[in-house]
């Protein structure tokens, strides 16, 4: 397969890029220094360059809270851009995965998030990331995630790594709960859609379901410190508070994913002590 991998410098797009490699694939690697999605000449040029047999979307402007204060910028990138791929992918046959979040969701449901339940995004980042989606088009691979940790970029592992060795008070919220997802799993499984071609919206993630207050409770433990160390608060006690709005329930059930004979993502535990070894 020829891919194009786009937001290759974040922690997904650098994991995506390796796995292809070792897969034997031709990559074009598209960090933001080769490739502005915003740029609709830049895109269709660079595609009708390399005529990839596909295109993973990993570029987006994630920063939750800037977000807020960003709205133009989120619009582009999140939303206005994927347009923009789609439309080159179009034109020479490239099949696009794209990749989304959890989100899109309010979080109000009392049950896990299946792929076809109601969206109601509630911050800016989450309502630009749901008009990516529409903008990918009904031919792409949508696959939303949660939690996202690896060994490249900024992420909650390496944060609390870093805290837990400077002794800092640890203090997270225990009523807003998700899967974590580990790039290690989560690449193959896009690359997957993207050599099938299958066209839909998948939910993506590790299994186990944790608050944040249990997640560094966990990192910690596999880390090797006291999990006590941190502690629980409630959303509603923080000060201040967070400028975007956070889906209290962000657990996405993988229904697609399984009813499509895939096999499931590890618990995240499995690839959380991976990571830590390699971290530490």
């Amino acid at each position: 397969m020829k891919v194009l991998i786009t937001g290759a410098a974040g922690q997904l797009g650098v994991e995506l890029v390796q796995h292809c490699i070792e897969m034997g694939d031709d990559v074009v690697a598209a960090d933001r220094n080769v490739l502005d999605i915003t740029d609709s000449a830049a895109v269709n040029s660079l595609l009708a360059r390399h005529r990839p047999d596909t295109v993973i979307n990993t570029a987006a402007f994630t920063a939750v809270d800037a977000c807020e204060t960003n709205v133009d910028t989120a619009e582009l990138v999140n939303g206005i851009a994927v347009g923009i791929v789609r439309a080159a992918c179009e034109k020479v046959g490239a099949h696009l995965v794209h990749v989304s979040t959890d989100y899109v969701f309010d979080g109000t449901l009392n049950r896990p998030y299946v792929e076809t339940d109601e969206t109601n995004p509630q911050s800016v980042y989450g309502r630009t990331k749901l008009a990516g989606e529409i903008a990918a088009g009904s031919g792409a691979s949508v696959a939303r995630t949660s939690w996202v940790c690896s060994e490249y970029g900024n992420n909650m592992v390496k944060l609390i790594l870093r805290l837990a060795a400077e002794d800092t008070p640890l203090v997270f919220v225990n009523d807003q709960h998700g899967h974590p997802s580990f790039t290690a799993d989560l690449a193959p499984a896009l690359r997957m859609l993207a050599i099938e071609r299958t066209a839909g919206k998948f939910h993506l993630t590790n299994g186990g379901v944790v608050s944040w207050f249990e997640f560094v409770g966990d990192i910690l433990e596999v880390a090797g410190y006291d999990r006590r160390r941190v502690s629980p608060i409630a959303t509603a006690d923080l000060d201040p508070p967070w400028p975007a709005s956070r889906p209290a329930n962000s657990v996405l059930d993988n229904a697609a994913w399984r009813a499509a004979g895939k096999e499931p993502l590890r618990d995240f535990r499995a690839p959380l002590t991976e990571l830590v070894a390699r971290l530490t």
